[in-house]
């Protein structure tokens, strides 16, 4: 005799894996909540997402063309032009002339940028243990293992976020 059973809905948070959705979805899903909380908690300090970028390039390679800023992101240098325009109005980064080519503008950070992207640092890392708040230590590099496979399988730039081709100055998105 076969025994019947009732299936109870999950209560959220209880859902068994596979009621959630495969992995492309909770991808999907996870990220783009942690991109909008990212988003929420650098406002805060007054920078888009597509600015933080830039600024954390800027800081490990200061002094960059703009042009060498569109091929690093992926971008139309007019749109780099932009993005840079904003930095400046804001203070966070100046233009300088190329000590080699007078035709090339730098951009480089000023002190209220490095600023900038020391609390944006910290941000981050209070974002990551949000975000990866369930996990314990050894499930957290694992995680970040599996996904670096994952983007290194994409093809995906390392530290440069694949949507910059679709965003717009000022809105972040």
């Amino acid at each position: 005799m076969v025994e019947k059973t009732t299936e109870v809905p999950a209560t959220p948070g209880t859902a068994r894996p596979h009621q959630r959705g495969g992995a492309t979805f909770l991808l999907t899903q996870l990220g783009t909540h942690a991109a909008d909380r990212f988003a929420a908690r650098t406002a805060e300090l007054g920078v888009s997402p597509p600015q933080i970028g830039l600024l954390w390039w800027l800081r490990q390679s200061p002094g960059q063309s703009q042009q060498a800023l569109a091929r690093q992101f992926n971008i139309q240098p007019s749109r780099v032009v932009t993005f840079v325009d904003e930095l400046e109005e804001q203070g966070l980064a100046v233009r300088g002339k190329d000590p080699y080519d007078r035709r090339v503008r730098t951009v480089s950070l000023t002190e209220r940028g490095e600023r900038t992207i020391d609390a944006v640092g910290r941000a981050m890392g209070e974002h990551e243990d949000e975000i990866t708040a369930p996990l314990s230590a050894d499930e957290r590099q694992v995680l970040v293992e599996l996904l670096g496979r994952l983007a290194e399988h994409a093809e995906l730039g390392s530290g440069v976020h694949p949507g910059y081709r679709n965003l717009s100055p000022k809105h972040g998105r």
